[in-house]
């Protein structure tokens, strides 16, 4: 993928020059899979509103297609997205998917999704405390 070698904007353009050819075609998973790196690109820019939409255009394809190995990676990078923008119950919800299709499938990164899942778990749990380290009430 070019957007991995810094080159972004060349990637974009050729993503969005393949979209309408692989849609004129009916090549769905090659519809979900460029989707998905289309919402990389915008990921690596930190433009995660805009991944987010790519990324959630393609997995009703990648389910439909049965491509649940896409649909684990693009969950975990929404899962990412949504952790960056401090979502992180929605991070959680995302990972727990990850997990059951890994699962599934029998994904190499089970292992390190499965860790990723409790950080962020522990992100989330510290995030709902309340500051100060003490319980809030009246007294």
């Amino acid at each position: 993928m070019y957007a991995g070698w810094g080159q972004g904007e060349q990637a974009l353009d050729y993503y969005q020059q393949a979209l309408p050819i692989r849609r004129e075609v009916g090549d769905r998973a090659g519809e979900a899979a460029t989707l998905t790196n289309i919402g990389l690109v915008y990921d690596r820019w930190g433009q995660g509103e805009q991944a987010l939409d790519y990324y959630q255009q393609a997995l009703p394809i990648m389910r439909e297609v049965g491509d649940r190995a896409g649909e684990a990676v693009t969950r975990f990078n929404l899962a990412m997205v949504y952790r960056g923008q401090g979502q992180l119950d929605r991070a959680v919800a995302e990972l727990e998917q990850v997990i059951e299709l890994d699962r599934q499938i029998g994904h190499p990164d089970l292992e390190s999704d499965t860790a990723t899942l409790e950080q962020v778990r522990q992100e989330y749990v510290r995030s709902e405390r309340p500051s100060g380290g003490r319980a809030t009430g009246e007294e």
